[in-house]
């Protein structure tokens, strides 16, 4: 055995201040051409939904047979 097998501990009895030591997660911005196509989308979206949807709706609802 080498020196660095017996410095680390059983992987089962390894308590959780040394196992999660080295888990350091760092969160990244999101770019703003990301942030421009989803306001895009979204700004799609509603027109679409005004413009095309809600008509269709209004005569599929409320015309008469």
């Amino acid at each position: 055995m080498t020196g660095i097998e017996l410095a680390m501990p059983n992987p089962e009895n390894t308590p959780a201040e040394i196992e999660h030591q080295h888990h350091n997660y760092v969160g990244n911005d999101i770019p703003w051409y990301v942030r421009a196509i989803w306001i895009g989308f979204w700004i799609f979206a509603v027109v679409y939904t005004i413009r095309y949807l809600f008509p269709a709706l209004q005569v599929e609802l409320f015309q008469k047979p």
